[in-house]
Formats: structure tokens, sequence, C-alpha cells
């Protein structure tokens, strides 16, 4: 497939949803389609050439250039790929972004495509749903173009999974938001440009005094006080931020004031998925250089594969990880196809009409549980499906299965697996992250337990 001069596709976001189709998944793998397969061997050059071969020096770096990297990736297109066109996006479905996570995969390294996620669809979803045309303009196209590199400031040091913990305030005076607190884990956070800030801007209920807001990472009283030094995703830089009366304009709010915890839940499911398969080709490459390394690793006069133990064990993970692709697949064949907007709205006004908006969602186990009873209303009322239950299972499945796959593997490596050579081992560190991250395994069995009617009411 050619590309412009600019780099980016030459083919039109029409021409890519395959003949009106909007190139929702039809039973078959996704990345089969001849659309979503010239995207990901469009995405493969550039990681071949612009990634992959200094990946280990920054790896021993600890940070990769962001802005570097992401302007590549931007002007080839795929910082944007389900995003609005007006804002320079490719304005294509989910289907595609999954078809880009699996081959950010291919990238020999865990931190890289967690940093790209991030950038892509983690800080920006809220945004091109909710923002006003104006915030958009001053961050979300530069930051699809790669002009800025976005983080996203959710977690803090006593609230992680547990967001409505969050002690971060956003005060309002006259026309400006003064904030005070901080933010933990956050990815990028060392050469962002901008954050998508999650903050207390009420004292009311912690669903309903959140709010989102664009918060420019120059303003005064921004500091970051460490780069966290972490077991894994070395090549991506991860902050401790904390702020001191950072006065941000009133009209970088994202949305409606009040509606940032549920704008933030909103997109946890997307998130979970383009995790899902951002471990599948990892998975797959480990488990192919195992078979390469035991087959010519002699022991006891045979190779290391002949051993039965050895190659059943290669063969019981590998249709383990062809079973998570089933479910991923599944999962993103029920995603609802309106445009996310319409369909949060449309959620609205029905769950108004049937009289359950509002404190008939405050009666629940926890924040995940409450994003999941909004969720399954938003998609049983408006495409007659409900994901979340499947995701949770896939965000579940595959953190489970990336400890298992790179544990087993590492031990066929022998002495070669402890050591920082072999890409076994740096992936045995990066993925562990996968069962913690966007949700933990614990908070998973909630929601699942939650659908299952198993879990105790408090």
């Amino acid at each position: 497939m050619a590309l412009r001069g600019a780099g980016r596709w030459a083919l039109r976001a029409s021409a890519l949803r395959g003949g009106g189709s909007g190139g929702r998944w039809d039973g078959g793998r996704v990345a089969d389609t001849p659309q979503h397969g010239a995207l990901r061997a469009a995405l493969r050059k550039i990681i071949d050439k612009e990634i992959n071969p200094f990946v280990d020096k920054w790896e021993e770096e600890g940070q990769f250039p962001a802005h570097k990297v992401f302007k590549t990736l931007g002007q080839a297109g795929f910082l944007g790929v389900d995003k609005p066109t007006e804002y320079g996006g490719m304005g294509l479905d989910f289907s595609y972004s999954i078809a880009v996570a699996e081959e950010l995969g291919s990238i020999r390294c865990g931190g890289i495509p967690m940093a790209i996620g991030v950038q892509a669809g983690m800080a920006t979803p809220a945004l091109t749903r909710f923002g006003s045309d104006e915030l958009k303009k001053q961050f979300l196209t530069p930051t699809i173009s790669g002009d800025l590199v976005a983080c996203l400031g959710i977690s803090e040091a006593g609230a992680g999974s547990d967001v409505a913990s969050i002690k971060t305030t956003a005060v309002r005076k006259g026309d400006e938001y003064v904030v005070n607190g901080g933010k933990m884990w956050t990815t990028s956070g060392c050469q962002a440009d901008w954050m998508c800030l999650l903050a207390n801007t009420s004292e009311g209920h912690p669903h309903q005094n959140k709010s989102l807001i664009c918060l420019p990472m120059n303003l005064p009283g921004i500091h970051i006080t460490k780069k966290i030094d972490k077991l894994g995703m070395r090549s991506s830089d991860t902050a401790q931020i904390f702020f001191e009366d950072v006065r941000v304009p009133s009209k970088n709010l994202i949305g409606e004031e009040g509606m940032g915890f549920t704008y933030q839940m909103l997109q946890f499911q997307e998130e979970r998925l383009w995790g899902v398969a951002t471990v599948l080709t990892p998975l797959e490459t480990i488990i192919q250089e195992t078979i390469d390394y035991t087959r010519q690793r002699k022991v006891f006069g045979q190779s290391v594969l002949q051993n039965q133990v050895v190659h059943f064990r290669l063969a019981e993970l590998a249709t383990e990880v062809e079973l998570l692709r089933s479910l991923l697949y599944r999962t993103i064949g029920e995603f609802p196809c309106l445009p996310p907007q319409m369909c949060f709205l449309q959620c609205k006004e029905q769950c108004q009409a049937e009289g359950i908006w509002g404190d008939g969602f405050q009666t629940v186990v926890s924040d995940y549980v409450y994003v999941t009873v909004l969720f399954s209303f938003l998609a049983l009322y408006v495409e007659g499906n409900d994901v979340t239950k499947f995701a949770s299972m896939a965000k579940l499945k595959a953190g489970r299965l990336a400890r298992e796959v790179t544990d087993s593997c590492l031990q066929f490596w022998g002495g070669m697996g402890f050591t920082s050579e072999v890409l076994v081992s740096r992936f045995y560190r990066d993925l562990r992250l996968l069962s913690i991250g966007g949700g933990t395994d614990e908070t998973m069995l909630s929601i699942i337990c939650k659908y299952m009617e198993t879990l105790p009411r408090k």
C-alpha cells in the first residue's frame, strides 16, 4: 500500500471500512481482512525500521524518545486510528485499533507498546467523546499527529484500582481551577506535554464529584519528583508527580463538571481489550524462540525439545494463546459499533426514562462494579450486547497466561533464561504488569462474579 509524502495513508477511511461494513468482526480473525492486513503491514515496516533496532539501547537507558517515536507513528496515522478525521484521525472502528495493538506486540519490549497505548487509547478517549471543539484542536489534534506527548493522571499513592478514593483536588476560582495533590505510576510522565487529569472538583459523592481536565505539564507548580525505577517496562518512563497550587483555565474541563469518574470508567473496556491484544504476539514470539532454542540445545545427548515434557508443554501454551485470541475476537465481535458519545447519551436518556440514573448507580460493591453496571446498560440498551464480562475474562486470562508462558519458557532456557541477553527474560519482567495495571486480576474476578451473581453484597 502506497503512503503519501507525509507518511499518512493514501487509502481513505471509507475504503478501509470494507465497503460500508465498518470493518466489524464477521467471525474471522480481525487481522485477516485485507484492510486490517494492510494496516498491520504498514505498521510492521515502521517497527522494523524505526523502533526494534533501538529497543536494547532504550531499555538500557531507561527511556525511549517518545516525541521522536510518536511523531513517526503520528505521521503515518497510527495514533488516531479510531479518532475523528476532522482532528487528524482515520475515523475507523475499534477493530482496527485492535489490529494495531496486536502488531505493536512485534516490538521487542513491553514498555513502548504500553506508552503508545496511553497516547492513542487511554489519555484521549474522553477528550474525543466529550471535549469541546476548542479543546480537541488544542490537545487532541497534536496528540494524534505526535507533536504532543500525553499522559494519564489517575492513580495515586493511595488510590490505584480504587479510583473513587483519589485525593487530588481542582478547586474552581473564577475562570481557573487550582490543582493540589499528586499522581503516581504516570506512564510517559517525564516526557509528557499534557496530562488528562482526574481530580475532585467538589465534595459530593465520590462517583459524582470528579472531573477530567486537560493539564499542560509546563505550568508553574507541577513537580516531577521522581522517575520510578521499575521491575519491567524499563524503556517506558514512569513518573511520580506533585501539584502545588497549579492554575489551569476552567475551559480545559472535559465535558461536564462532576462527570469525570464516569467518563474515565467508560473507556476501561477498550483499554483492557487493547492490553489483551498487545500481549498475543509477544507470547507467540516467546514460544517460537523457545522452540528454536530447545531444538538446538543439547542435554544428555539429545535436544531439550525432544523431551516430551518440553514439547507437550509448548503445545499446551500455544493452544492457550489461540484460545485467548478467540475470546478477544469474540469480544470485539460483540463490541458496540455506534459512536461512543451517541452510545453514552442514548444510555443516559434510556436510564433516566427508566428512573435508574443517578442514585440507582450508587448501590455498588466497588468502583469497577459501578462501571460494569453503567457499561452494561449502555450495551444492552443500544446494541443488545454487553462486552464487560468477556472483556474482564480476557483481561484476567491474558495476565495469567502471560505469567504462565514466560515462566514456563524461561525454565526451558535454563541458565540463559536468567540473563538479560534473551527476550524471554525481558518479557518475564515486562508482562507481569498485565495482572496489575488497568484493573488487577482480583478486580476482574469481582466483575465476573458480579455477572455470575455470586459476589456478596455489602
